[in-house]
């Protein structure tokens, strides 16, 4: 397995658990880097937004057990199946007419960071 590879999963699983904590902590604040508006301002929106941090912390923690427990190729499925994620975030962002710039520069650079991380543990391994 290439060290950059390695570095790159490693990286990608903790920055996902910084942002779902920051979700949990900060979950008003955090928001506005995603690319839509804040759907209200009612007590519960925080709460909501909480639940992606939750979300967030468990995608990173389950890379990082693969990492631990599983092989290259395991390592690269996973990423591979978690980079729908930030493709799907990409897709709504971009279809609610929200940030292009989140949209592209967040959520479609780090799908494509996954998508080639995944592909390079996933040869790797063999």
């Amino acid at each position: 397995m290439h060290p950059l590879s390695i570095g790159l999963a490693l990286f990608l699983a903790l920055a996902i658990i910084v942002i779902g904590t920051l979700y949990l902590v900060r979950p008003m604040a955090t928001t506005r880097s995603f690319g839509l508006p804040l759907p209200g301002t009612g007590a519960n929106i925080a709460w909501w937004l909480r639940l992606k941090g939750v979300r967030d912390i468990a995608s990173g923690l389950a890379v990082l057990a693969f990492m631990v427990w599983g092989t290259p190729l395991a390592i690269g499925i996973i990423l591979l199946a978690l980079a729908l994620i930030p493709v799907g975030d990409m897709l709504v962002v971009l279809a609610a007419k929200g940030s292009t710039r989140s949209a592209f520069g967040m959520h479609g650079v780090t799908a494509v960071v996954m998508v080639f991380t995944a592909v390079s543990m996933m040869m790797g391994g063999r």
